[in-house]
């Protein structure tokens, strides 16, 4: 069964970059490493400070988890954020070509 997360915060905008930085960097490991059973996207919004991920898990184990460059992205992310992310399960509803390799 399938889990969905969505996870919403804004940062600090002196480390908005930064940010992207590394989440750049966590979808570089997932290019190379491959892990099955995760789909996965991040946003940067408009106003250049907030920041958008939804995941679609399935299994027991999220393999972002199994990263080090998520490991390098979650580290420090109470300095950057301006306020603590805000987290939400959900149920995929509907998607359109969102959800395909």
């Amino acid at each position: 069964m399938s889990q969905a997360k969505v996870i919403r915060y804004k940062t600090k905008p002196e480390s908005a970059d930064e940010n992207e930085r590394l989440i750049r960097a966590v979808f570089v490991a997932l290019a190379q490493h491959k892990p099955d059973g995760l789909r996965y996207a991040a946003f940067r919004l408009d106003d250049r400070v907030s920041f958008v991920h939804v995941a679609v898990i399935e299994g027991e184990v999220n393999p972002l988890t199994t990263l080090v460059a998520f490991a390098d992205f979650q580290s420090g992310i109470s300095d950057r954020v301006a306020s603590a992310p805000e987290a939400a399960d959900g149920t995929v509803v509907g998607s359109y070509r969102f959800l395909d390799d």
